[in-house]
Formats: C-alpha cells, structure tokens, sequence
C-alpha cells in the first residue's frame, strides 16, 4: 500500500526531485514503521530504475527510456563503460556486449535487466558514428596470412591483414592499420590494411609514434602545407612597419624553457612621468591649492606573435593548423601546429630581429594598478632571450644582496649582479607578485604540483629526472599572460546591461559539482581534513586553499592534491562565457600563444576584426571551433601524460633487481602504489606480492590490513621496494617488497 502511494506521488510530480521529508509530509506518514516502508519502497524502486536517486535522501522519477544514446568508453581491462548523452553516470558495458565498439564511439544502447546483487549493465546494439578507424599494434605475419595484435589486446579478435595489404611490413613492427571491415552477423572478424609501418618494436622514434598514432595525432608534417609556409615572405616592408606601434628601440625579452624555439611571447617595460596633482584643503579654487607632484608609471608591453598577419584563414596553413588545434608535447619532441619554418623562424620572437606582434600595452604603477591599457598591432626587436633558470638566478642574487642591505637601499641597482636588465626583471617580478597575490585573495584556486620530467639522450633514451616547480620566474611570466589575457576578454565580454556582447572564445571553467566537493569532503574526513562544500565562489576556492595548505610536507600531501584536483571540472573553450572558477576570473581568454593554441589566433582575429568596426562573428561556427578545440587539448594530455608513462618505465628498466627506498602514494583494493624518493617513478606491489596474511582493503582510511595479524599499509607510510618488472610494451612497472 505505502509503495503505491510513493510510486503514485512521483508519477503525479514527474518533473520534480522528492525528499524523504516532503514524501512523508504529502503522504501523511506520521510513525516510524510508515516512513521506514516508504524508504524501503523507494530504494527498491531506486536499484529497478524507477527512480533516479539525486542524493542520499532525495529522488526524481525516472523519465529514461530503456535504450539511450551517447558515448562508448573502452578499457583495456575490459571494463567498458557507456557515458549518456545527458550527462549521466557511466554504466558498465561488458567486453561480450560491446559489438567491437571503440573508445569515443557514439553507440545506442539498451539496458539489462537488473541481476540481484549486480550493478546496472548495458548492451550495444548499434553503432551509429565511428570515432577512430584505426589501430595500433604489432605485426605478426604468417604464411598465407597476417594479423595485428592491438596494444592492450583492446579487441576480443586480433585485426587480421591479408598479405597484398601489409605495405613491407614485418613480424614485431609496429604498424598504424586502418580497419575496412568491422565485425557483422556473416563474420565475427575484424579487417585491415596496413597504413604506415612505424618500425621496430622497442626504437624510440616508433614508440613515440605510435603513442600518436594511437591518439590519431599526426607525426609527420604534410609536404603541401610545409612548401606553403616556405613561400611565405619573412621580411618587414616599411608600410606593414608605418601602420603598427613601433617598440624596436624598448627594451625588451623573452623568457622561456632552455630547450624552447618558439618564443611566441615577449615582455618590454620603460618608465613614464607622469604629473598629478595632490590637493591640500577643499577649497572652491582647489586647482590654485594644489601641489603639482611626479610620480612613475612603467609601460609594460605584453607583446604575441602576431600569427594571423601571416596565417590567412581559410589558407592550407590554416586548415592544418585548425585540425590540429595545439602543439603536442611529448618527452623528446614537439609536434608542432604549425610548419617549423612560422613556429621557429618567422613568427618566434627571437633576438635582434624585427617581428610582428599583437599586444596589450599597460600603464602600471609600483602596485602593478593598471592605470590605462590599450590594444595595439606593434612591431618589437628583443634585445634578450632569458631562460626560466637564468632569470631565477638573477631574482635570487637580488633577494641575497637586497637581504644585506639597509631598508633605504633596496631599490638601488642589484650588487653582485652584471646582468644589464637586472633591475627590470626584479621590478616585473615585484609587480607580478602583488598580481598574484590579489588573484588568490580574490577567490583564486592555487595548484602549484610538481611535474616529472626527464632529459633525454640523442637516441631519446631517458638519462635524468626532472622535477618541475613553480618558480618566481615561472610566476613573473604566467602573471603578466593572465594579465594580458583577462583584459582582452574583459575588453569584448565585458558590457552594458542590456546589450549583447560580441562572439569571442572564452576560456572557461564551471564551478566544481557540488556531489565532487561532498565525495572530496567524505574522503579527506578520516585524514582530519575539512571542506567546504558551500558558500560563496571564493570562500570554497580558500577553503581549498587552507586545506591544500595544511598537507604540505605531510605523508598525504599527493592525495589531498590529487583528489582536490579530481573534485574540480575541466577548463575548456566556449563562446558562452560563465566565467573561470579556478582564477577566479569573470571573462578569461587565451589571447598569448598563437603559435601553439589554435584558439588564441582566433581571438587575434576577431580582436582585429572588432578593432576595425566588425560586426559579431558567427557565434555557432566559432562555437564548434572551440568544442574541437578542447577535444583536442585532452587529446593531446593524453599523449603526454602516455609519452612520460613509458619514458619512466624505459627509464627504470635497467634497474630491474635494484632496491629504493619510496613511500606508498596510493592504496587500492589490488596493491599498493609506491613512489620512489629519489626519481618520484611510480610502481605497483600488488595484493598478491604480500605475502604472511590476507589483506583487506580499508577504503575509508586508505590503507589494507592484515586479517591474522593486523599488519597495516597506510597512505604515506615509508617502505623499502624492489623493482621486479619494467614492462615497456605495457607502460607498467612492478615492484615487490624488499624486505
């Protein structure tokens, strides 16, 4: 009886979310016995699907129909999963029931009956767009046949290859195979023809094109387009010089990574005097009793590379540029968006030679106020190129010389310091500090993580670990790039009450989900950690500040971190501006790195556009430019995070029998992670390799315990490893205890 009544409430409120509370009240469910049938009604309505349960006390009717459309996730554990369309959770898809489907494939699905005790399942059963037609794998050849066996084993069959299809290709090569024939009812087989024979399993220059190829990224830059770029004519003419703001005689520099070659930003500064008047009573005649005093403003230039006057949209150079979207990054090489020839020679900004940029010139005072600001297609001559380790050389002898000195000195030209801009660059880096401070009092999320790196050898073979940090040079840059950044997008996004703001692409990022910041809260409670999980956009971002504050140095410090970091949503690109909740920024764009994010040479376009009277750009058209455009940054992220995943097992795999000392960086219910000290390389001890007791995984607390003796492997703890495996092909280290 009470479960009719509940299902009857819902049915009658189909669009609205009940609590226990409201469905007691409306159905006058006044004992304990009524209200504990009513709940039990509603969870067994909530595991038969239908109810969609919206927290832990509260539930929708479920309006899904049994099939539903959306996003096909392939594992290569065979732990598939399907993601709705609508933004659902994912829901499991078993290997037998996933029609050879692809990660990324948009497929139809339809759900299985729900099993006791099972979670909630789907079947494919229809595959309506492909997202990747090929495949990636190693070549083994037979006599009258030939098949490629995936990385990972992705697919229940191998993709067989008949002989004339192979290109050369040869038993233990990696091949790039595009897929012809896909599984059907007349035969369970995959087809195939080779496309590319990357070469031999195990040489650096094919596992790196291979994680490329896997990622349908290109590895090799297309001839048309590289012959298009030669014919582009680097010089200045007068007139290009007459029509921009001339900066060749301001002193300025770049500052990038020692290994970089395209430096697509500059920054110039010089001093301004400028006379204002200070009042001395409120007198009607105040200008007649005023004090005429000087102070100094400094003209700072945020100067880019300006890609566009070259790049014409829609040219050859320009499609390739748009499909690819952004360099990618990897260990031992850079896969540029553009031909060498622009992103090294004609648009880098190098020293002592003429080029042409788009910049925001600032009036800034000590405080890094900006006082007036404006846009401005200039031209520049760097009279420096720094490196990131040179200007924090210079920065730290500033800060030990200033320590001996008086108070009254400190501004004084540096001692002990014969860098001619020494006193420039410590100015800029004041300003970018006071920058950075206000961003975070201003509700900024602060996320400073170290990054593994290595140094690689000219065979691309791994030497040397590398750990990257946050640094007052790094700062002085990325201060001033936001700066530049926020302005530009204030510039057009920013408008009166009433009127609609012109096309731009934004860079956004939402508001973590507010279930993310309960789970991140129900985490980090066992470790004494608190969050808050409502309130104000800036005091949760301090919150998480305080929080991420309170673990540095601390056993858990990399699980606060990475969990916090999980808690928040992805930035991406849109033309619907919501703000970008990690700067704390209410218009944010990427306007400084032409040469390397497709994104920002279409804000220099439409910046230019609207400079010369333009009317708003096709919102729809630029809409799916920069939803291509983030699809293309994660899939690049994916590539990098691969290339560092088998650099650090390439790295370890002569290691194999040696002993480290590490500390567990993850506990799950398979094994322990263990990250070495001394290089931060990651491995597993699985549940397996601990041996004396059967362990059970606490969840709650991050550690497994020992069921006969009681033995614990906590979050943090200090332990001593051996490495057992360096398995390369599967980017996958083991370790086992040593002791």
């Amino acid at each position: 009886m009470v479960a009719e009544a509940v299902q009857s409430l819902f049915q009658a409120h189909p669009n609205e979310a009940l609590s226990y509370k409201q469905i007691f009240k409306a159905l006058h469910l006044n004992t304990h016995p009524a209200k504990m049938l009513a709940v039990d009604a509603m969870e067994e309505m909530a595991w038969d699907d239908v109810l969609s349960r919206v927290d832990n006390s509260t539930f929708r009717l479920n309006l899904k129909t049994q099939v539903q459309e959306g996003t096909f996730i392939r594992k290569t554990n065979g732990k598939n999963s399907f993601l709705p369309d609508d933004g659902g959770k994912p829901i499991f898809v078993s290997e037998r029931n996933s029609m050879s489907a692809m990660g990324g494939d948009r497929v139809r699905v339809a759900m299985m009956a729900r099993r006791q005790n099972h979670i909630k399942e789907a079947m494919v059963i229809e595959i309506l767009e492909r997202k990747h037609n090929q495949a990636v794998g190693i070549l083994q050849v037979e006599k009258d046949y030939a098949f490629l066996v995936t990385e990972g084993n992705i697919f229940v069959h191998d993709i067989l290859i008949p002989k004339k299809k192979l290109k050369g290709g040869k038993t233990g090569e990696k091949a790039v195979v595009r897929i012809t024939q896909w599984p059907s009812e007349e035969s369970k087989n995959l087809v195939g023809e080779v496309i590319d024979v990357l070469g031999q399993q195990g040489d650096n220059d094919t596992e790196m094109h291979a994680i490329l190829a896997q990622y349908d990224l290109p590895y090799k830059y297309p001839k048309r387009v590289e012959d298009a770029a030669n014919k582009i004519e680097p010089g200045i003419t007068p007139e290009e010089i007459a029509r921009r703001e001339d900066f060749r005689d301001v002193l300025t520099f770049t500052i990038d990574p020692a290994d970089a070659k395209d430096f697509d930003d500059a920054l110039s500064i010089r001093p301004l005097n400028v006379e204002h008047s200070t009042l001395n009573d409120d007198s009607e005649n105040k200008r007649s009793t005023s004090n005429v005093q000087r102070s100094t403003l400094y003209e700072v230039g945020v100067h880019i590379a300006d890609v566009s006057h070259y790049v014409t949209e829609g040219s050859i150079i320009d499609k390739e540029a748009q499909q690819r979207a952004t360099s990618v990054y990897l260990v031992d090489r850079t896969i540029p968006m553009l031909p060498e020839r622009l992103c090294n020679f004609i648009c880098s900004l190098r020293p002592d030679e003429e080029k042409l940029c788009y910049s925001v010139i600032f009036e800034l005072d000590e405080e890094a106020n900006i006082k007036r600001w404006h846009l401005a297609h200039t031209v520049i001559k760097s009279n420096r190129r720094y490196a990131y380790e040179e200007v924090q050389a210079i920065l730290d002898s500033r800060k030990t010389s200033s320590s001996s000195q008086s108070s009254s000195s400190r501004k004084a030209s540096p001692a002990n310091n014969n860098d001619p801009y020494a006193q420039e660059l410590c100015l800029l880096s004041q300003m970018a500090q006071k920058l950075r401070e206000r961003r975070f009092q201003g509700g900024a999320v602060k996320f400073d993580r170290e990054e593994l790196h290595f140094e690689v050898d000219e065979k691309g073979h791994p030497t040397r670990c590398i750990f990257k940090k946050s640094t007052l040079a790094t700062q002085l840059i990325e201060e001033f790039m936001l700066l530049a950044n926020r302005t530009v997008a204030e510039s057009i996004g920013r408008v009166p009450k009433g009127t609609k703001a012109k096309t731009l692409p934004y860079r956004i990022h939402d508001q973590p989900d507010p279930q993310k910041l309960e789970n991140l809260r129900v985490a980090l409670a066992p470790l004494g950690y608190k969050v808050k999980t409502s309130g104000t956009r800036g005091a949760i971002s301090r919150g998480l500040n305080k929080m991420m504050e309170e673990a540095q140095g601390r056993r858990e410090q990399k699980l606060v971190e990475a969990l916090t970091l999980k808690a928040m949503m992805k930035a991406k690109y849109s033309t619907h501006n919501i703000g970008h909740y990690g700067l704390a920024f209410d218009f944010y764009t990427h306007f400084t790195s032409p040469i390397r994010r497709y994104p920002d040479t279409m804000v220099h376009r439409l910046l230019t556009r609207y400079q010369e009277g333009g009317r708003s750009a096709n919102q729809e058209h630029y809409e799916e430019l920069c939803e291509h455009s983030s699809n293309m940054e994660q899939t690049a992220a994916n590539a990098e995070r691969d290339s560092i995943k088998y650099k650090m097992v390439e790295f370890m795999a002569d290691k194999v029998g040696q002993e480290f000392d590490a500390h567990i960086s993850g506990v799950q219910s398979y094994g322990l992670y263990c990250e070495i000290d001394e290089n931060h390389c990651e491995g597993l001890v699985g549940m397996h390799d601990l041996d004396g007791d059967y362990y059970e995984f606490d969840e709650r607390n991050y550690q497994l315990v020992g069921r006969r003796h009681h033995r614990k492997y906590q979050l943090g703890d200090a332990i001593r490893i051996k490495v057992a495996r360096a398995n390369i092909e599967r980017r996958q280290l083991d370790f086992v205890l040593a002791d």
